[in-house]
């Protein structure tokens, strides 16, 4: 009976990490499909195809492909939300910047799909983050005004918009994921690991001598 209980808690692990495998290549074929076609263009049996996956497994994990569409969404703002989720009054402003900027290029230069497609979504009119950013989206920025609002009490960092600060960062870094094209033509060569150091550099120098920071130890 032992053994019958054990070979079954195996064959459910096993099934776990199968899922877990399918859903990951199936999240990665949608987003490139997505990057490529946008939402009105992107086909299921595409994603299916790229994936090497049969459609109807797909259909397991995600009811359609607006369910596909928002957990790529969904994953996207989980990811750069993370970065800067947990800064609070008493931490070290620069620091703090200085990493959610290290941050934020580096999902640049790794992974900028998610960057394009969440661009594409905005630039649209962001019909399917509406209710995001009328509601969660405000939330967390709103929260995070205020932390940056309590370091310029405490004499931090200069008086400047928190929210046009956030807006600079999001800006240049993301930059490096949507407009890259653009970069290489001005640069004459591919981006290289070496341009996001430089990028990352530049950046964090000029945002933190911006806001009245030393970038001692930062660069």
């Amino acid at each position: 009976m032992n053994n019958i209980k054990l070979n079954s808690e195996i064959l459910t692990n096993a099934q776990q990490k199968s899922r877990l495998v399918n859903k990951r290549k199936i999240l990665e074929a949608a987003a490139e499909e997505f990057k490529q076609h946008g939402y009105q263009g992107a086909s299921v049996a595409r994603i299916a195809k790229l994936a090497n996956i049969p459609r109807t497994n797909i259909h397991y994990y995600f009811k359609n492909k607006l369910a596909l569409y928002g957990a790529i969404l969904s994953n996207i703002i989980n990811l750069w939300n993370q970065a800067f989720a947990d800064i609070q009054p008493d931490d070290d402003p620069a620091q703090a910047i200085a990493r959610y900027i290290d941050a934020k290029i580096e999902y640049s230069r790794t992974n900028p799909t998610p960057s394009i497609i969440f661009a594409s979504e905005i630039l649209h009119g962001a019909p399917h983050l509406s209710q995001y950013l009328q509601r969660d989206f405000k939330d967390w920025i709103a929260e995070k005004a205020k932390v940056i609002e309590s370091w310029q009490a405490q004499g931090k960092i200069d008086a400047v918009s928190p929210y046009h600060l956030l807006f600079l960062i999001w800006g240049a870094t993301q930059q490096y994921a949507n407009f890259s094209v653009e970069i290489e033509a001005a640069l004459d060569h591919p981006l290289a690991e070496q341009d996001f150091a430089e990028a990352k550099k530049t950046i964090t120098h000029i945002v933190l001598k911006g806001c009245g920071m030393s970038v001692d130890g930062y660069l």
